[in-house]
């Protein structure tokens, strides 16, 4: 991963050194502004040696392809807009090793979505900037450019207005065969390009650099595939191996030429709305054709006329560029079965945001990125930090002059959903980020936006957080939310990671002021307890188990009323599976892992055990809903991952990177289970195995680091490790870091076996 600390102080920040040359072009006519306009741009410059190292930056609006020499360097370059609304993202790109001494044939194609939706900002113009540490690739009228005829939108229903993308269609008969090598692209139409900019000129704005890596090209891969034949067309079904972010390639055969092949996925009509597909029209003889906007589903659907015949069907991957690097598994085959799903999940929802669905939105809701990054750390490689800190920065830089921070953005959504936002910047979103990263800077650079948003927050007279006046005042999806205690539960969870930040940024008088509203918030939290619950008495539905888990999550709650919250939790169910996550943690901390366990498996066992669907749904009875009005691949419904991860596997971070940590595990439903994940610090892992007559641990402590493990046993007699009795060295006699009925010890680096005799 690249090193946080200095990206962060970078991200927000203009580049300095940029040729002066160098402006923003368009091609020539008046057709370059369109939704979804497609322009080709070449330049061929001529070098003396082969560089090892070329760096180009590179922006347009809204993504390009780029081409050297005919090889493919870039899939899909650029980062949907922006950083803050009328600002744009760049690439750096070393082009270094796709250049050769001589003639270097530079292509680009610009996709311009030319509207704005949940994801994206349109700035109105197309438009590419290409700046290179040498000036001959430099955008000017040197380059030459043309709106490429091929490329256009596809006739039917459009894609929701929730997405910016438009759906595409290429007609292969008016395609510019060899343009990106062509020796003389004059011949095929090319132009000089039109200069319409310089760098930083409106409307593409104060230019950041991109954040995260570029996207991962998976490569090309051949699909399984059947024909069924019908009446007036023919529909092919590829297979492919998961839910997954995929480009069309289609080969066929057309003896005439101009029939028109519908390219969809099973996703493209989902969740109740049009979603992304596209159009290809053939000319005479064989041909291939892949389709560039990214679709996703666990099917490519082609409908195409009689008469054609279909040679193969294949998809190139893209996406985020992680890798799974965590694993887990355990004797029970239906958790590692969630395990998968929800992993497979969160992988489909990551692009250029941790995204709530990767079919009808592809918005960054930060309620959904808050579970999202978690489950990241305990999953994937390190570089899956970078997409979450791009959003906390982009958060803060949407921010309205009034102080409220909303979501999705970036985007032309302009609402604010304040339980979200509250549980973004608190303990659970912002705070758990700086644990795992240590990235003290980025939290320096949000940390004026969430201040003043949480000026928005004032308490009543009872001492809760006052009624909230919002265009969305969303507590949950489902009935029963008693709001103002959901709304005072995580704005006292905000002010705790508030107070922390500000202890860790040396502002003292902040955290003595936010720490005096919690106490307040407390003290207004526990007059709603009425021996048997938490209840607003302005609210007057079921007794919500929403608020009873974030009452002990939050502290608010003392260990004095857990069995009659437990009692609440075992008989209410009205947490969304959004929520749910929050419930089964709450019931760990109560000691009740058993139950937490057996509710998430009765809740989400339809999800788990559809074998049509390798991902989790957005509600629990979306299916039963044939998916109208709510997903099948919302991550949100994988929370309870980071659960069994940092309750039931008990790792958890006690500073930040992960210097040191503990592993205490709740031995419960699992008779043996491991667990290991990639940390800032190097590889965490433990696991268990348990019997009538033992107790086996493992524990992987990284270089320089250090683990606080947690025994089950009072009893040190009983208990060796690596072999040895256990040496009274290694004992925590720290009164604040003891707990009764286990033996605490400090381990350092490498792996170590625990041994417990009953």
């Amino acid at each position: 991963m690249r090193n946080i600390v200095l990206t962060a102080l970078f991200c927000l920040c203009t580049l300095a050194v940029h040729a002066a040359g160098a402006t923003w072009i368009t091609a020539a006519g008046d057709s370059v502004n369109r939704p979804n306009t497609w322009i080709a741009f070449r330049k061929d410059v001529t070098l003396s040696r082969k560089p090892r190292h070329m760096t180009a930056r590179i922006a347009c609006d809204s993504k390009y392809w780029l081409w050297i020499n005919g090889r493919l360097v870039v899939f899909e370059g650029q980062l949907k807009r922006g950083p803050a609304p009328g600002q744009s993202y760049y690439d750096e790109v070393d082009l270094g090793q796709y250049l050769q001494r001589g003639t270097n044939r530079v292509a680009i194609l610009v996709c311009y979505f030319g509207r704005s939706g949940f994801s994206h900002e349109d700035s109105g113009r197309s438009g590419l900037y290409v700046s290179a540490d040498n000036a001959a690739f430099d955008t000017g009228r040197e380059w030459v450019s043309r709106v490429h005829p091929a490329y256009g939108t596809a006739t039917g229903e459009q894609p929701n207005y929730r997405l910016s993308e438009s759906n595409l269609r290429y007609d292969a008969r008016l395609a510019i065969d060899g343009w990106q090598t062509a020796a003389q692209p004059r011949r095929l139409g090319f132009a000089p390009s039109a200069e319409i900019g310089t760098w930083q000129s409106a409307p593409w704005g104060k230019m950041t650099l991109r954040p995260i890596p570029l996207f991962r090209d998976y490569g090309v891969k051949a699909a399984p595939y059947e024909l069924h034949a019908g009446r007036d067309r023919d529909t092919v079904v590829a297979t492919l191996p998961g839910n997954l972010q995929v480009t069309p390639v289609i080969d066929v055969t057309d003896p005439q030429g101009g029939h028109t092949i519908d390219i969809w996925t099973n996703h493209s009509h989902m969740a109740g709305t049009w979603n992304v597909r596209a159009q290809y029209i053939t000319r005479p003889g064989r041909q291939q054709y892949e389709s560039l906007g990214w679709m996703n589903g666990e099917q490519i659907i082609l409908y195409l006329p009689k008469g054609l015949t279909v040679n193969g069907v294949s998809y190139r991957q893209t996406g985020y560029d992680t890798y799974v690097q965590g694993t887990f598994s355990c004797d029970n085959d239906f958790y590692n079965r969630f395990w998968q799903k929800a992993l497979n999940t969160l992988c489909v929802n990551m692009r250029d945001t941790y995204m709530d669905c990767p079919d009808r939105e592809r918005a960054q809701w930060w309620g959904d990125e808050v579970i999202l990054a978690s489950q990241a750390f305990y999953t994937l490689s390190l570089s899956s930090a970078d997409l979450m800190r791009k959003g906390m920065l982009e958060l803060a830089g949407w921010q309205f002059p009034n102080g409220v921070l909303h979501a999705p953005v970036p985007g032309n959504y302009k609402s604010e959903l304040p339980g979200q936002m509250l549980a973004a910047v608190g303990v659970y979103g912002f705070w758990n980020y700086y644990m795992n990263t240590g990235d003290t800077a980025t939290l320096r650079a949000v940390y004026p936006a969430v201040r003043r948003y949480l000026e928005r927050f004032p308490l009543d007279d009872t001492g809760l957080t006052a009624a909230y006046k919002a265009t969305w005042l969303w507590g949950d999806w489902g009935d029963n939310r008693d709001i103002r205690l959901i709304f005072a539960g995580w704005h006292y969870m905000a002010l705790e990671g508030m107070a922390r930040t500000a202890d860790l940024l040396g502002r003292p008088d902040d955290a003595r002021q936010y720490r005096a509203i919690m106490l307040k918030i407390k003290e207004g939290y526990n007059r709603c307890w009425n021996g048997y619950s938490y209840r607003h008495p302005e609210y007057m539905g079921a007794t919500d188990d929403r608020v009873q888990a974030l009452a002990v999550l939050s502290g608010i709650a003392d260990a004095s009323k857990y069995a009659a919250i437990f009692k609440v939790l075992k008989s209410q169910e009205y947490a969304s599976p959004y929520m749910e996550r929050y419930v089964m943690e709450a019931l760990f901390r109560m000691g009740q892992g058993e139950y937490a366990m057996a509710r998430l498996q009765k809740r989400i066992a339809p999800m788990v055990n559809d074998k049509d669907y390798p991902t989790l749904f957005e509600y629990w009875d979306a299916r039963k809903r044939g998916f109208r009005g709510g997903s099948s691949n919302h991550a949100w419904s994988g929370g309870g991952l980071t659960v069994i991860a940092q309750q039931l596997m008990g790792a958890q971070p006690l500073e930040p990177r992960w210097r040191k940590f503990k592993i205490e595990p709740q031995y419960v439903t699992l008779r043996e289970a491991s667990l290991s994940f990639p940390t800032m610090s190097g590889t965490v892992s433990t696991a268990f195995r348990r019997s009538q007559d033992a107790l086996s641990m493992s524990v992987g402590v990284p270089a320089r680091t250090q683990a606080l493990v947690y025994i089950p046993s009072a009893h040190a007699a009983r208990i060796t490790v690596d072999g040895r009795p256990l040496a009274a060295r290694l004992i925590v006699t720290d009164s604040q870091l003891a707990k009764p009925g286990h033996t605490a010890v400090w381990l350092g680096a490498g792996d170590h076996t625990i041994h417990i005799a009953r």
